[in-house]
Parts: structure tokens; sequence; C-alpha cells
């Protein structure tokens, strides 16, 4: 009998099978007539059981909060803000949620779910990711980079070399965004020269040449031909160079985003030509797949497939 080939994972949720589990929990059941129907606890509890226990890790507290705040209905972050309005948990989601929908709603939605950010800062002091929200406001309405900077500080000032707080800022300054070339590629090499040995953080100017190879494809068909040769220049391979050694090959403990950083780094290994390195980076990425930046070729699932079944040698993938 034929055995049927494992489906890719690409999930918000990424490795993290607490989170995707909650996500699960709370998604409306189809027989039920809304969430939490049916059921004498509150709708919101599944989401403060799982923060609760998230501690203070707080990069995977901040990965876990946003995947909640863009995949949970609304109502969930509303009710519960309502029945705990002091909850400090509460409100930290509550001010992701607002981030994310306050720019298409007007400038006094804008103010409130400034206004929230604050208060989940402090609620939470110690937490950066209120900060990060702020940041991700300031983003989608067009906040001049010199004003962010300082809601960045903020964020880091409490959690150095915070992974999702360096990826934030480099797509503020990204040339598809608030900034320029220069000003992206600078600080993604300082960042990484800088960065403690084991730091995700080492992966950064990979992740600022996959942001380039993006705007290249955008700007004009004429950028795009080159936008494959960036992948072969020295600087290029110094940047592989350095995630690999630097992160991918160190006894860190995995992150809440590594699979989305072992994307990235099998993505340009790909594009790189170095296959002997990119085996390893697909073994332990196994099925676990993110839309980006494989979008940025044709076919991105089959891509990735071709890639890794040709690398690994496992046409079935068992992982």
């Amino acid at each position: 009998m034929l055995r049927r080939r494992p489906s890719l994972l690409i999930r918000p949720a990424l490795d993290d099978d607490l989170l995707h589990t909650t996500l699960a929990e709370l998604r409306p059941a189809p027989q039920l007539h809304g969430l939490g129907a049916g059921s004498t606890r509150p709708v919101w509890e599944p989401a403060a059981r799982l923060l609760h226990g998230t501690g203070r890790d707080w990069d995977r507290r901040a990965h876990r909060v946003f995947v909640l705040a863009r995949q949970l209905p609304t109502m969930v972050s509303q009710r519960w803000a309502v029945d705990r309005p002091g909850d400090g948990d509460a409100l930290v989601l509550r001010a992701c949620v607002e981030t994310l929908r306050a720019p298409a709603e007007g400038h006094a939605a804008v103010r409130a779910a400034e206004r929230t950010c604050l208060r989940a800062a402090d609620a939470c002091p110690e937490d950066p990711t209120p900060w990060l929200a702020l940041l991700s406001l300031m983003h989608s309405c067009a906040v001049p980079v010199k004003d962010a900077v300082p809601v960045w500080g903020e964020a880091v000032g409490r959690a150095p070399w915070h992974r999702t707080a360096y990826h934030r800022l480099l797509e503020y300054l990204s040339p598809r965004a608030h900034g320029t070339l220069p000003d992206v590629m600078d600080f993604a090499w300082q960042a990484a020269a800088r960065a403690p040995h084991g730091s995700p953080v080492a992966l950064l100017p990979v992740a600022a040449r996959v942001e380039l190879t993006a705007h290249r494809r955008g700007a004009s068909p004429l950028e795009a031909l080159g936008a494959s040769g960036n992948w072969s220049e020295p600087r290029a391979v110094q940047e592989i160079d350095v995630a690999l050694t630097g992160w991918f090959r160190t006894a860190a403990p995995a992150h809440a985003e590594a699979v989305t950083d072992l994307n990235l780094l099998a993505f340009a290994l790909t594009r790189a030509h170095r296959p002997d390195e990119a085996a390893p980076v697909f073994r332990r990425l196994g099925r676990h797949m993110t839309r980006h930046p494989w979008d940025l070729l044709p076919d991105p699932e089959r891509t990735f497939v071709y890639w890794r079944d040709s690398l690994t040698g496992d046409r079935r993938q068992r992982n």
C-alpha cells in the first residue's frame, strides 16, 4: 500500500504546540451558536492559562500574544478586558489587538490604541510586549523612524537581544516601509556583530538581505532580474557564515520563532547554492514551513519540498 506523504505544517503557532492547541480550543465550533456557547467557563480562559504559564519568557510571550491577537475573534480580548480590567495579561493582549485594528478605523482609534499600550506597559512594567505593540502601531501609521527608535529602546531595555524587537525595527527600517537600504543593512550588520554567541540576532543580516530581495522584486522588472545574484556577493557569504556559526551551530536552546529563522536560513542557503550546509537546516525543519520568504519564489510549497527532500534524502519526511 502506498504511504501518503504527511502534509507541510504551515501554521501561525509555528512549532509551539501549546499555542496551537489554545488557538484550536478558542476557535468557534461549527455546531455551536458562537464562541463559548454551552460552556460555563469564561471564553478567554484558555488564553489566560497559556499566558500565565508563559511567565517571564519574554521571547515566547511576545510570540504567543501577537499570534493570539491576529488569530482570535476580537470578542475574546474584549470580554477578558471587561471581565478582568486590572489583569496585565488581558491588557497586553488587548493592546496588541487594538494596534492591529486601529489604523483602519481612524485617528480616534489610533489614539485609543496608544493609550491601551501605555496602560498595558504600566500594568506589566517589566514586559517588552506592550512597547512592541506600540512600535507596530507607529509602523502602521508611518511615524518617522526617529520617533520610533525610543519606543524600540524601551523594549530592548527590558529584554536585551529580544529577537522580535530586532526584527520589528528591521521591518521599520526597510525601504519597503519607512527607511532606506543603508539604514536596514547597517542596523542588521551592527546588531549581529554585537550579539551574544547563540543569539538569533546573528541571523539579522540574512533577514535584511531577504528584505532586500523582496524590495528589488517589487521595485521594477529590471531590478528583479538581479535579485538572485545578491546571494553570491562576498558580503552575503559572510552574513550566512555568521548566521551558521553565531546561531545555527551553537548549543543555544530553541527560541519561540526558531522555525521562522530556520526558514530564512534555508532559503538563503539554497539561493546561495550551498546545499551541503542547507541539508541540516532542512532536517531540523522537517514539516515546518513558513510562507515567507518562500513566497518570493514561484510555487513556494513545491519549491520548499523539492529542496528539503532532495537535500535530506528522505522522500517520505516522516518527521
